[in-house]
């Protein structure tokens, strides 16, 4: 369990990097548990030790799930167009 700024968080889960920046810091998909709560979905921008992190957006599942549906319908409907937006 890590200690912010009045708060605390742990990293249950790393689903995954979607991006890796020069300065050393990766934008990531975790599931994380915040000041002891149900993990939620969670993408930021962590430093390589998990100690400081970026401002991010926090999903619950029926959000995250909803997000996913979302992205499918967007990139099949796309690639029936022929057209990637």
């Amino acid at each position: 369990m890590n200690k912010g700024d009045g708060f605390t968080f742990e990293i249950t889960k790393n689903l995954g990097t979607l991006a890796k920046h020069t300065t050393g810091w990766t934008r990531e998909l975790n599931l994380v548990e915040w000041n002891g709560n149900k993990a939620k979905f969670d993408i930021r921008d962590w430093d390589s030790e998990h100690a400081h992190m970026s401002k991010g957006i926090t999903l619950h599942e029926d959000e995250a799930k909803l997000l996913s549906e979302l992205l499918n319908k967007h990139f099949r409907d796309g690639a029936e167009k022929g057209s990637e937006e």
